[in-house]
């Protein structure tokens, strides 16, 4: 009670002298405030003007430093914002620096060239895009009653690309692309799907309701592009009129401000159920046509075809030469991780070689520097990245706690991998520390890579921590690998020669 009691009493000791501090320094400011006001009466008055026209500005410069660090911050990664879009210029200097470091840059030359065979003049092309069943095929042949569009009940009928000519009612020239659903079994249409989306001068989005999390993924990755957009809300007449306002209501507070986008209701037509009851009072099901509507689409296209004809091309253009980005990502992806396994393999190779020629064998060659440090500074030219030798010799640090505590489990493994070789039994000494070597080498190199691919840079804890994982994927397969290596080594000697890449 008497603790208490004290703590109370210390409590209200420091809210008297925080409340007389406070008093004391508004007393001061108030002193202040009329020594500087009465100066300035006895100033000219310009000067008073000049005086507190400083203090508003000196007021909201720290109000706006701190908006700026209490404010939140705006990501560049958000998908308001259009995407930054290369040009043809800066992509023909990267694919020729590509195939000058031996990467296959055909895919993105392809794409590159294939934009000016597309270019047809006065024509306007839409790719109608969407999730399987939304009813693609059917409104095309709502637009194009002439054409053979192979529609069907069953989800995914339409497994290739196919263009059909329309002629607007205003007699313009436009072309419909019918494209396979996304979200088939497998999935493997689906990049298909989107690159062709990026080729057209426009997209007609096809749904027939609220916009799962994958579909409004893919609206946001075309309208990112600043390419002129139609949603088609399709399947209406499953809906009542106020079913149909409360859907367009959500598909609209979903997609925000896209200025972009159309928003139109259509009906691709088919067939109606309805209950007919006979004249003995029995019931039958029959069908009746359900018309085609689609005149809101129709207008939608004509708006979009009736834009300058040098800005749909523009933007097109930009659409392309996004996807010519991207295929050329991935071939120096590919590239980089292919020189990379050739790298790992070299040096896997080396320290077989290297642990059989050995007096004594030991876990901790890996760390008095030399191949090591050689397949992790060749792995770092390989992605460009730059290897500081602080962080080469903290990687090789951890590794070698990592090595330590596995060197038991990693002796047996390669004993077991040498058992499996009639004749040769239990072995010891030379080429059991060969499969060794070969087995933390491959795991070092296979982290080593997994690390500068993601991370961009060389980062030795996380890279020292996929080694640990790596080491023991797939370690019987690995093993016996490096045995067989091992084995034909000492039956046909070669020369190490020089790593690749080192």
């Amino acid at each position: 009670m008497r603790v208490q009691r004290s703590l109370r009493a210390l409590i209200a000791l420091g809210v008297a002298l925080l409340a007389l501090l406070l008093l004391v320094a508004l007393l001061l400011v108030t002193q202040t405030a009329f020594s500087v006001w009465h100066y300035l009466r006895e100033l000219p008055a310009a000067f008073g003007w000049i005086y507190a026209g400083g203090l508003l500005v000196l007021l909201a410069l720290v109000g706006a430093l701190i908006l700026r660090l209490i404010g939140p911050r705006r990501s560049s990664r958000g998908t308001s914002g259009p995407e930054a879009l290369p040009d043809r210029a800066s992509l023909e200097r990267r694919i020729h620096g590509a195939e000058e470091a031996g990467i296959d840059v055909s895919a993105a030359r392809r794409e590159l060239a294939g934009l000016r065979h597309d270019q047809k003049p006065g024509e306007v092309r839409f790719a109608l895009f969407g999730e399987i069943s939304s009813g693609k095929s059917s409104l095309i042949r709502a637009l194009v009653p002439a054409a053979r569009v192979e529609v069907d009940v069953r989800g995914g009928t339409t497994t290739e690309m196919a263009r059909y000519a329309w002629q607007s009612p205003a007699g313009d020239r436009v072309v419909l692309v019918d494209m396979p659903g996304t979200n088939q079994s497998g999935g493997q249409l689906d990049q298909a799907v989107r690159d062709e989306a990026l080729r057209a001068h426009a997209v007609v989005y096809v749904c027939d309701g609220d916009l799962t999390r994958s579909q409004l993924g893919e609206l946001r990755e075309v309208l990112a592009l600043a390419k002129p957009s139609v949603l088609a809300l399709n399947k209406t007449d499953r809906f009542t009129p106020e079913e149909l306002e409360g859907v367009k209501r959500r598909l609209a507070e979903r997609l925000g401000s896209a200025q972009r986008l159309a928003l139109v209701p259509v009906r691709a037509g088919g067939m109606r159920e309805l209950v007919r009851i006979l004249p003995d009072g029995t019931e039958e099901l029959v069908q009746r046509p359900l018309e085609p509507q689609v005149e809101g689409l129709q207008r939608a296209l004509q708006r979009v075809v009736d834009r300058d004809g040098a800005i749909l091309e523009s933007l097109r253009d930009s659409a392309v030469f996004v996807l010519v980005g991207r295929k050329l990502d991935a071939a120096v992806r590919e590239g980089r991780n292919a020189r990379a396994e050739e790298v790992v393999r070299a040096y896997a190779r080396k320290a077989v070689i290297g642990a059989m020629a050995a007096v004594t064998p030991g876990t901790d060659v890996l760390v008095q520097g030399y191949l090591g440090t050689r397949l992790i500074q060749a792995l770092c030219r390989v992605y460009e990245v730059p290897a500081r030798q602080m962080d080469l010799d903290r990687l090789l640090q951890l590794v070698q706690k990592r090595v330590g505590r596995a060197h038991t489990l990693v002796l047996a493994i390669a004993g077991n991998a040498l058992k499996t070789f009639p004749g040769l039994g239990t072995l010891a000494g030379g080429l059991l520390h060969a499969v060794a070597y070969g087995l933390v080498f491959d795991s070092l190199g296979k982290a080593v890579a997994r690390s500068l691919e993601t991370r961009g840079e060389l980062h030795p804890l996380q890279a020292a921590d996929s080694f640990g994982e790596t080491l023991l994927e797939d370690v019987d397969t690995s093993a016996r690998r490096f045995a067989k290596l091992a084995l034909r080594e000492i039956r046909e000697p070669s020369d190490s020669g020089t790593a690749t890449g080192g």
